[in-house]
């Protein structure tokens, strides 16, 4: 129960899915965590309910001063950060996402959130961290290691933070900033999201999720927790020796 103690940790995209839940886990670990999220609805309920070591502010991780006033009120508040999550992200804008049919503005979008925010984020955690040593964990996906035909933009997008995660785990070892930063790799997660990928093509939701056991050779879908399980791993002092690592939880999906 204290595999985070006396940590401070941020998680954006907190309000729901694989953000709440890692916050969940990383409280019961002993962390203070700093919730954000653009749905300030969401994050206000669910730090009230998770209590005195949860904090919400809202937050767009696309908008370079967000992130100031976010690490403003983290220094401000507990001194410093020990813990990223750059969990943020969004699936798509529209129904269809081939390279025949994505058009530039919807390319842009999934980018400028998936990608830009990430960036961010990075920079702006080794700018805190690198006095003090910390770890960096960047939600990527499956897409980012198989062909996502359906999904050109949002693949590409994954593939792009699995990529600057090695880049900035390898300039952070050769600083000796004491930073480490790790990608995690879900495939489809029963989130608002992963309903809204099961619901894209036909907006059978359910007949999508059924069709998982053909799909995952382990025949089960994963739930939030099951991620926020690896999170907590890589986000832990346990994982001390990992870094520029990619931490692939998809039941046997890539394996295939």
């Amino acid at each position: 129960m204290d595999r985070l103690a006396n940590k401070v940790a941020l998680v954006t995209g907190a309000a729901t899915g694989i953000g709440l839940a890692t916050t969940r886990r990383f409280i019961e670990e002993g962390a203070f965590v700093l919730m954000t999220d653009i749905n300030a609805e969401a994050g206000k309920a669910a730090a009230k309910a998770l209590g005195k070591m949860a904090q919400f502010l809202e937050q767009d991780v696309t908008k370079e001063a967000d992130w100031q006033r976010v690490m403003a009120t983290i220094a401000a508040d507990s001194k410093g950060i020990d813990i990223l999550v750059n969990n943020a992200g969004i699936l798509a804008i529209g129904d269809h996402q081939t390279i025949e049919d994505t058009d530039l503005a919807h390319w842009q979008a999934i980018q400028k959130v998936n990608v830009e925010g990430v960036f961010l984020g990075c920079q702006a955690a080794v700018k805190a961290m690198k006095g003090r040593g910390g770890s960096i964990v960047n939600i990527s996906s499956v897409a980012a290691i198989i062909g996502t035909p359906t999904l050109a933009a949002y693949g590409a997008s994954k593939a792009a933070v699995r990529q600057l995660t090695k880049t900035v785990a390898i300039h952070c070892a050769s600083k000796d900033y004491g930073i480490r930063c790790n990608s995690v790799h879900p495939d489809p997660v029963r989130t608002n999201m992963g309903d809204e990928l099961m619901g894209m093509y036909g907006g059978k939701v359910d007949a999508g999720w059924k069709a998982i056991p053909g799909r995952v050779p382990l025949k089960i879908p994963a739930e939030p927790v099951d991620i926020a399980n690896c999170i907590l791993f890589l986000a832990s002092d346990e994982a001390r020796h990992v870094t520029g690592s990619e931490l692939v939880v998809d039941g046997g999906m890539t394996a295939i």
